[in-house]
């Protein structure tokens, strides 16, 4: 039997989930948990072989740095994210993270069950994410990498320069410097033009 952890602030969900999986004959819901900081104490016990894990909690802990203190565990679970965002910078963030999978919440079970029951060291991918990428590689002049992609998420939330030095541990310089490249890559010259830019191309929330 595959054991499963289901990681998600909405019961709705995690019941839904449950009643889908539970079809499957090798799959087992060994527990659910709403909130992130829950699912990386559950998954430490060691019965747990999958996390279905969400990104966005109500907590200050996300689903992208539980998945990287999950993966940090001894003999740690496989990570399959489970979300409603095919958001570039997001798909970058959880694969860097450990995520074996990374999944939108409209996956058909077939889908859900092949990413459960691939193996270790196998990455699976939503169509729709795999052909961001895709495209992503064809354009690597232009595309942001994750660094930038995270330097410019702290920007749409209103952090100055300083404020995102401290958070990413960097110099503010080297903050300016990822902004100039994010600007030249957009083809902008503001950090609100960037924002705007990045939304529009799904590259941010």
């Amino acid at each position: 039997m595959i054991r499963l952890l289901l990681a998600d602030d909405h019961p709705v969900v995690r019941a839904g989930l449950r009643a889908v999986l539970e079809l499957e004959p090798d799959f087992v819901v060994v527990a659910e948990e709403a909130t992130a900081e829950a699912a990386v104490v559950r998954a430490g016990r060691g019965d747990v072989d999958v996390v279905l894990m969400d990104l966005q909690f109500g907590d200050r802990l996300d689903g992208i740095d539980a998945t990287q203190r999950i993966r940090a565990l001894p003999d740690p679970p496989r990570v399959v994210v489970l979300t409603t965002y095919d958001i570039e910078g997001d798909v970058l963030a959880a694969i860097g993270a450990g995520a074996a999978g990374y999944l939108l919440k409209d996956a058909e079970p077939g889908e859900m069950a092949r990413a459960i029951r691939a193996g270790t060291g196998d990455t699976v991918l939503a169509p729709r994410v795999a052909q961001r990428l895709v495209r992503r590689s064809l354009q690597p002049d232009t595309a942001l990498s994750a660094r930038e992609l995270e330097v410019l998420g702290s920007v749409a939330e209103g952090l100055s320069n300083e404020a995102i030095g401290r958070r990413m541990f960097l110099s503010q310089a080297t903050v300016k410097s990822h902004l100039v490249h994010v600007f030249s890559k957009l083809g902008v010259e503001s950090r609100t033009a960037a924002v705007a830019a990045a939304r529009e191309r799904r590259l941010i929330r």
